[in-house]
């Protein structure tokens, strides 16, 4: 119960992000997220998930502060040198090429954080193309969720060290600099245009031909990373480059994606022609089935002109669109189930599966025949078929289904096999040849299973280089946050010296004895004058209360000056006392007293000023 409850609370906090701001972070790494939001519940003092829940509600301002804490946004310009060099001289200059000159070009930046990136890319494509035509031909989308990120990427301005990786030739010629920040070019800034996208919840960008997505999947799980992977074969044109982050593999989605080279993580869209793959594909950037199918009045003629036997129509979008009485018998199918997806029926398997066939009578433009398919039911005898495929054309020729038909052999089949029986050498070979086959498939069956071993052991290598490479840039986030509240220390400790530099010196040139006072008449500065006149060195006296003090100076009788001082009775109080000094002379000391008044004018103690007078001087006293 106890491990249970804060998953529960977690969970309702993620749903009250949802709610509230239209966040969906239930696709990001769980281990990573609960990490995240339990630091920034340390920063406010909060241990359970609930209470910092009902914390948002009371301090919407505090949504702001979580997000900045659970988007990592460390990014800069050129960032992993190498991967963009290979980008620059390898990938880009062939794509350009293959590409008219009036084409345009469009470029999305997902995860773009400040910009550095998007920056980045603008740089190499104006390079290649020049100004000119980089102006004409070019759009950059860069996107991302944080909204803080976002508008600083929008003013494109950055510090020194900001841009300290951009080469000094490109610096010189895309940067202004102003005082000590740099401005990015506005003639290129004018062709990147920044919008707030959720890689999970929004529609991708379409028609892209360079698609920029660096460390930004290994936060998701590996359920959003398909969908989002999906997402980004939608988006990109053929063929269009996929450049990734050095933490990002994509070893698991060769059918998606073919690597151009895996150590710079650049991979090229892997094309898909037929319209099974891309309806596979759309159904998985959805993440949910395809939207039930309209009416398909048009497919009526066609459908009934096919074989008299047991018929079903399957139309483009590989949904059943109608059946006969005879094939409603055999299949047990249901008016209901006119639109559903062929793969949830069991005609898609029974008696025999059925997508690869559909394929190959689509592909040749002609009907596929399969004659005594034999088709086995637990309590029956095994009925045989032929089955045709014929593919179905609309209005110019255009294919909008496949016919399938099956006609019952099966007394065909129970003569062929008497005849069979017949022929012991035959039935003989074909032990052996099954035999043979199925040695090969239990070969096929192990091989099968080491691949997916491997697969499996290539998966979790990835995810926990993912994880690695997410608490790196957690702990270069915390090393940044340090190292700035360091400098913050040192330079406070330098005005400090300073200022202690500077009071000592004034206290040092004043020719009469100091000594400051606090509210508790304890010192707090003892000056040498002082020193020299009662003969304690400043250490002897600091933090010691005045009166107590064993000088030749009957300190007491100066308590009604001290105390009209503190209480603001009088603002400058003079007494001239008898005293002994450090070499038992005896003098007369004038002792003047004025207020320590602190930033707002508060009095913080008493300032005595002890100078001993001439003779003559204390003579007339």
């Amino acid at each position: 119960m106890m491990d249970v409850l804060p998953e529960r609370e977690f969970d309702a906090l993620l749903g009250y992000l949802k709610r509230e701001r239209g966040v969906e972070f239930t696709a990001y790494k769980r281990a990573s997220l609960m990490r995240r939001t339990q630091k920034r519940m340390q920063m406010v003092g909060l241990d359970r998930f609930a209470d910092y829940t009902d914390y948002l509600e009371v301090h919407p301002e505090e949504f702001a502060q979580l997000f900045d804490v659970i988007l990592i946004n460390v990014t800069g310009f050129f960032r992993d040198e190498p991967s963009w060099t290979f980008l620059r001289d390898e990938v880009l200059p062939p794509l350009l090429a293959a590409r008219s000159r009036v084409d345009a070009l469009r470029v999305w930046s997902a995860g773009c954080a400040s910009g550095e990136e998007t920056y980045s890319i603008a740089m190499l494509l104006a390079e290649a193309l020049g100004r000119d035509e980089f102006r004409e031909r070019v759009k950059i989308y860069a996107t991302d969720i944080d909204d803080g990120a976002l508008n600083q990427a929008r003013a494109a301005i950055y510090n020194e060290k900001q841009v300290q990786a951009v080469p000094p030739a490109l610096r010189d010629a895309y940067f202004t600099r102003e005082g000590d920040r740099f401005l990015f070019d506005k003639a290129l800034r004018r062709s990147v245009i920044f919008g707030r996208h959720d890689l999970i919840v929004d529609a991708p960008i379409s028609r892209v031909s360079i698609l920029i997505c660096r460390n930004t999947l290994m936060y998701f799980n590996t359920e959003a990373q398909s969908r989002i992977l999906a997402r980004f074969h939608f988006a990109l044109t053929d063929p269009g480059i996929l450049f990734l982050g050095k933490a990002e593999m994509l070893l698991t989605h060769p059918q998606l994606f073919a690597p151009i080279d895996l150590r710079y993580r650049t991979f090229r869209k892997v094309s898909k022609d037929h319209w099974r793959d891309r309806l596979a594909i759309m159904t998985q950037a959805n993440g949910d089935e395809p939207a039930p199918a309209s009416p398909r009045a048009f497919l009526y003629p066609s459908a009934f002109d096919a074989s008299p036997h047991a018929q079903f129509i399957i139309d483009n979008e590989g949904r059943l669109a109608l059946f006969n009485e005879r094939a409603r018998a055999l299949f047990n199918i249901l008016p209901t189930d006119i639109g559903r997806p062929m793969q949830d029926l069991d005609l898609s398997y029974r008696p025999l599966e059925l997508r690869s066939p559909i394929q190959q009578a689509l592909e040749q433009h002609g009907p596929v025949t399969l004659n005594e398919v034999a088709w086995e039911r637990p309590g029956q005898a095994a009925r045989y078929f032929d089955v045709q495929l014929t593919p179905l054309t609309g209005e110019a020729g255009r294919s909008i289904g496949v016919s399938i038909s099956l006609s019952d052999v099966s007394r065909i089949r129970e003569l062929q096999s008497e005849l069979h029986r017949s022929t012991q050498e035959v039935e003989t070979a074909y032990e052996e040849l099954q035999s043979t086959n199925e040695e090969l498939e239990t070969t096929n069956e192990e091989l099968q299973s080491t691949v997916e071993e491997l697969e499996t052991t290539n998966e979790e290598l990835q995810s926990t280089n993912e994880e690695l490479e997410t608490m790196n840039e957690e702990l270069q986030s915390t090393n940044e946050e340090l190292h700035s509240t360091n400098e913050e220390l040192r330079q406070r400790s330098e005005d400090l010296n300073g200022a202690n530099g500077f009071l000592e010196s004034v206290l040092t040139g004043v020719r009469s004895g100091v000594a400051v006072l606090d509210r508790e008449l304890h010192v707090i500065a003892w000056n040498h004058r002082a020193e020299d006149l009662w003969g304690l060195r400043p250490d002897e006296v600091r933090n010691q209360n005045f009166l107590n003090l064993d000088i030749g100076l009957p300190a007491d009788q100066l308590r009604p000056g001290i105390r009209a001082c503190l209480t603001g009775e009088s603002d400058h109080t003079e007494t001239v006392l008898a005293a002994t000094n450090r070499r038992g002379k005896p003098i007369s000391c004038k002792i003047t007293g004025t207020p320590l008044l602190g930033s707002n004018r508060e009095r913080r103690g008493v300032i005595l000023l002890m100078e001993e007078q001439p003779s003559d001087g204390r003579d007339s006293a």
